[in-house]
C-alpha cells in the first residue's frame, strides 16, 4: 500500500518496522493505509533485519532517509543502547519500541504500551492483573499506574517484591503463581501477561479480556489457556488498528507528516 500513484518519490517520509520477520506482520500495510486515509505523503517498509545487523542498521538510521521506526519485540531493549536521548519511560522501563530521527540525532520512546492502555480504556477496564517482571511490565506500570488498580502476579515473589519496590508501587498488592497451583483470574477485567511462563494451567477462570503482545507467528500460552477457557484472547495482531492508530498520532506530535500528497515540494 503507497500513496496514490503507488510510488515512494523523493519527498516521501519513509519509516521503517524493524523486526527479525517484519515482512509476516500487516502492521506496515495498516499503518500505510492510515496514511493514505489522510492523504499523508508517507510510508512504512517492513525491514527484515538479523539480530547481527541490528544495532548497524539503528545507528545509521542518523544519517539515512529514514525517519523514524516501529521495532519489534525482540529489538526492544537493544534498541535503547544507541539512542541520542529518550523518554522518561524508556529510561525508567529499559526498552524503546518507537524511535525518530531529529537532524543525526536518534530519539526513542514506548507506543505500543500506549496503545494497550487507549485499548484497555476503551473497554471500561479498571482492574488489571499484571503478570510477569521484564522490562514491558516496567513500561506498562509506568505508564498505567494512574490509569487502573493493578495487582502483580510471579513465580518469584522475592522478585516480585524487588520489581514493585524499584518502580515505586507502594502497598502493591503481590500475588505467587505457579505450577500446581488454582488461580482465579476472574475478579479482574482483564489480564495482562508479559511473563516468561511456558504455560499457565494454573489459572482456572480467565477475565473478560486477556491480553499481550505476541505476534501470531510467536507462541502464547496466554493465547492457549484462553481458547482452553472459552475467553477472549488479544494479541499484537488483534490490535492493529489501534497500534496503527497511536505509530500515526506520535510521528505527527513529532512535527512529522506536515505534508499532503498533494503539496508541491521541489
Amino acid at each position: 500500500m503507497m500513496n496514490n500513484a503507488n510510488e515512494i518519490t523523493h519527498h516521501t517520509h519513509l519509516y521503517g518496522f524493524i523486526g527479525e520477520q517484519a515482512g509476516q506482520s500487516s502492521i506496515s500495510a495498516t499503518l500505510n493505509k492510515l496514511f493514505k486515509a489522510n492523504n499523508k505523503d508517507a510510508m512504512m517498509i517492513p525491514m527484515n533485519i538479523r539480530d547481527d545487523d541490528f544495532y548497524f542498521t539503528i545507528v545509521n538510521m542518523k544519517k539515512s532517509h529514514v525517519n523514524g521506526a516501529l521495532i519489534s519485540k525482540e529489538y526492544t531493549q537493544r534498541s535503547v543502547e544507541a539512542l541520542d536521548e529518550s523518554s522518561e519511560y524508556v529510561k525508567s522501563s529499559g526498552m524503546c519500541d518507537i524511535v525518530y530521527r531529529e537532524g543525526q540525532k536518534l530519539i526513542g520512546d514506548i507506543v505500543t504500551i500506549s496503545a494497550l492502555r487507549e485499548h484497555l480504556k476503551t473497554r471500561a477496564v479498571k482492574k488489571v492483573a499484571l503478570l510477569g517482571v521484564d522490562c514491558y511490565a516496567k513500561a506498562f506500570v509506568a505508564l498505567c499506574n494512574s490509569t487502573f488498580d493493578i495487582s502483580f502476579f510471579s513465580d518469584n515473589l522475592e522478585q516480585l517484591m524487588d520489581f514493585v519496590t524499584k518502580i515505586g508501587v507502594k502497598d502493591a498488592d503481590i500475588n505467587r503463581m505457579a505450577e500446581g497451583m488454582n488461580i482465579d483470574m476472574s475478579r479482574f477485567d482483564a489480564v495482562v501477561d508479559f511473563s516468561d511462563f511456558a504455560k499457565l494451567d494454573m489459572i482456572s477462570k480467565l477475565s473478560k479480556i486477556n491480553m499481550d503482545l505476541k505476534p501470531k507467528k510467536e507462541f502464547s500460552p496466554l493465547k492457549v489457556r484462553a481458547n482452553e477457557l472459552e475467553s477472549l484472547y488479544i494479541g499484537f495482531d488483534d490490535m492493529l488498528e489501534e497500534l496503527s492508530s497511536a505509530v500515526y498520532s506520535f510521528f505527527e506530535s513529532k512535527g512529522h507528516l506536515l505534508h499532503d500528497k498533494s503539496d508541491m515540494r521541489f
